[in-house]
């Protein structure tokens, strides 16, 4: 068990996991930007560290200062909450490097399937179904068009980062795959929690169909198609 916790994170994720921590008798280190100075996570924290400016690329996306306060704190684990650091590698990496836990997937686990192309060959390895599509990355066009053409029009070009433009500006990484388009597809996510002592938990399924702009609107669990 952990005696001390840096929560990485601010606002409603840090709360709950202080909540978390509170229950299991686990001491909390809360960072915080100099705007979130009177944060209710800062409040209700055992300690806490500001870690920098009010934006976040001055401080909750600043690894060296998240672990300057980690080492200050004499913390033993590091949560990252949601978004902000949470699946960077880099900071998993550098965590474990201090001999610091990060709770979360591992750095290995993380540069995976950060990688659409890399997750889609890890799922075919492991015996799941993938959609159709190029077994790695597209060069060309030409080998873009014979692709197309094997698994059949239509079909969707794919950031294996995310979006190209961004992809690109944000890890150097504009590499692209091809898959075939579904038409009117289902969003439907599985989550499944694992330790590292073997025991997993699976915490069944929410349907993220409902979207505006490719962002989800709402998240229905369990999903009314499964059900």
């Amino acid at each position: 068990m952990f005696e001390k916790v840096l929560i990485a994170n601010r606002g409603e994720i840090a709360l709950r996991v202080i909540r978390a921590c509170k229950e299991l008798g686990i001491r909390t280190l809360a960072v915080y930007s100099e705007a979130d100075v009177d944060s209710l996570h800062v409040q209700l924290a055992d300690e806490s560290i500001c870690i920098g400016a009010a934006p976040s690329s001055e401080s909750y996306l600043k690894i060296d200062r998240i672990m300057s306060a980690a080492e200050i704190g004499d913390v033993d684990a590091i949560h990252p909450g949601y978004g902000f650091l949470a699946e960077n590698p880099h900071f998993a990496e550098v965590c474990e490097s201090c001999n610091i836990k990060f709770i979360g997937p591992s750095s290995r686990a993380m540069q995976a399937m950060g990688d659409k192309n890399v997750a889609r060959a890890f799922a075919r390895k492991a015996g799941v179904p993938v959609t159709p599509g190029s077994d790695g990355i597209v060069e060309s066009e030409q080998d873009a068009v014979k692709i197309a053409k094997k698994i059949g029009y239509p079909v969707m070009i794919k950031a294996a980062a995310g979006a190209r433009h961004e992809a690109e500006k944000a890890f150097g990484n504009g590499d692209v795959y091809i898959e075939k388009l579904v038409i009117n597809p289902h969003h439907i996510e599985f989550q499944i929690m694992a330790d590292r002592h073997g025991r997993v938990v699976h915490l069944g399924e929410r349907d993220c169909s409902i979207q505006r702009r490719n962002q989800k609107v709402i998240e229905e669990c369990p999903s009314p198609l499964m059900t």
